[in-house]
């Protein structure tokens, strides 16, 4: 696999008293699908890093991550060589960490058995997603750092430090997301409990936040907006052609991020202009015609920038850089926060999920039916689409009756006729 390298990378490695190392880490790089050029960076800088990490006589070396943050570091100088370093300080980490000779410090955390044991009983026991561990995961810790007095032992843990600390989130967070915390602290003290590290039950006594179906205003990026976001995209920029699809996709057609980044190439069928898109979150398959300016926009995004990566990967959409692979549905995000800060919106944040919200109102404002409208999104309860089509008072002002006897004067007040 190294004869893929450059010849001065080739040659970069074979005048190196770190001939093997840098072998091994070059050929991992390219397994991970670095390009050469950026493998011949990032060897770069490991050939200075390498004179400063501790020599050992067993090989090969095991470091320790103050071992890394000691021969990476390069000092004062201009921010773009300290990055580089730091960047190839990450990458080598994990190839320490994929062949097991990164030693990892006993932590001092004295909650951090705990936090193992619960992490598994989430996986081995309950089944939750990786996702969901995650969270749970944040919020135990959060509690466990913040919500108990320094060295408070677990089993002194009362109601006051579970009411101190959900206070302490509310001025934070919003009550939906506070919903979600409680919940995984309800969990953890139920788990506590059962396991014999706490005395009582302490989950029954916390009050969940009221939150009210249609309490919001709408989500939806207004159809104008959603026109102006993708006119401002640069198609002729790097990625310009990828973003722009990517985003076409969802306001015309309300697909999810994770239904976005899910597409292969041979997700569309181009004799029958139909899009297959796995939806991950109902496990179901949906096949949606494409209309003759997306069939267009989808060849152009190939014929300009796809096709320039290859076909090693299936996937429609890739990374723009290094390790090239598929997106992550957390990219979709980055990607519409970046082309949304360019256009300069004022007003309320939005989410790629705005341009979702925005799809569903188009498609009521045409007259299409909620149930029409939650099959294509889909939403396997008609409350999760009425969710989407929350109206402001501008729809609503259409419905309004007059009232009887009743006329305005000046002012804006009414009086009797």
């Amino acid at each position: 696999m190294t004869t893929d390298l450059f010849p001065k990378t080739s040659e970069l490695i074979s005048l190196s008293p770190f001939a093997r190392e840098l072998t091994d880490f070059s050929e991992w790089l390219l397994a991970e699908h670095y390009t050469p050029t950026v493998v011949h960076h990032h060897l770069l800088r490991l050939v200075q890093a390498l004179p400063r990490l501790p020599q050992q006589n067993e090989m090969p070396n095991v470091y320790s991550l103050t071992d890394l943050k000691t021969a990476f570091d390069v000092g004062s100088g201009p921010p773009t060589r300290i990055n580089y370093f730091l960047a190839a300080r990450r990458v080598y980490k994990r190839f320490l960490q994929a062949h097991g000779r990164l030693f990892e410090a006993q932590s001092n955390d004295p909650f951090d058995t705990l936090q193992r044991e619960y992490s598994d009983y989430l996986s081995g026991v309950r089944g939750l997603s990786l996702s969901s561990q995650t969270h749970n995961a944040h919020t135990v810790a959060d509690f466990l750092s913040r919500g108990l007095e320094s060295h408070q032992m677990l089993s002194t843990v009362t109601q006051q430090n579970i009411e101190r600390f959900i206070v302490l989130r509310s001025r934070e967070v919003s009550r939906h997301t506070l919903q979600h915390d409680v919940a995984h602290l309800r969990s953890f003290l139920r788990y506590c409990h059962g396991r014999g590290y706490l005395v009582s039950r302490l989950d029954t006594n916390i009050e969940t936040p009221r939150t009210y179906r249609g309490e919001l205003p709408p989500r939806a990026l207004p159809w104008d907006m959603v026109q102006a976001l993708l006119r401002s995209i640069d198609r002729q920029s790097k990625s310009g052609w990828r973003d722009y699809c990517i985003l076409h996709l969802i306001a015309h057609y309300g697909l999810r991020p994770s239904e976005v980044v899910s597409l292969r190439l041979d997700s569309i069928d181009w004799e029958n202009a139909t899009l297959h898109v796995r939806q991950h979150k109902t496990r179901s398959e949906l096949l949606l015609p494409l209309a003759p300016s997306t069939l267009q926009v989808l060849r152009n995004y190939l014929t300009h920038e796809r096709y320039q990566h290859g076909t090693t990967h299936p996937d429609l959409f890739l990374r723009a850089r290094c390790p090239s692979g598929p997106l992550f549905h957390c990219a979709i995000c980055d990607i519409f926060n970046k082309r949304i800060k360019a256009v300069k919106f004022e007003g309320r944040t939005y989410s790629p999920y705005s341009l979702r919200h925005a799809f569903a109102m188009r498609l009521l404002s045409r007259g299409v039916g909620v149930k029409a409208i939650g099959d294509v999104l889909g939403h396997q309860r008609l409350e999760s689409t009425c969710t989407y089509l929350r109206l402001d008072i501008e729809a609503l002002r259409v419905v309004a009756l007059d009232v009887p006897g009743a006329s305005a004067c000046e002012g804006g007040g009414h009086v009797d006729a």
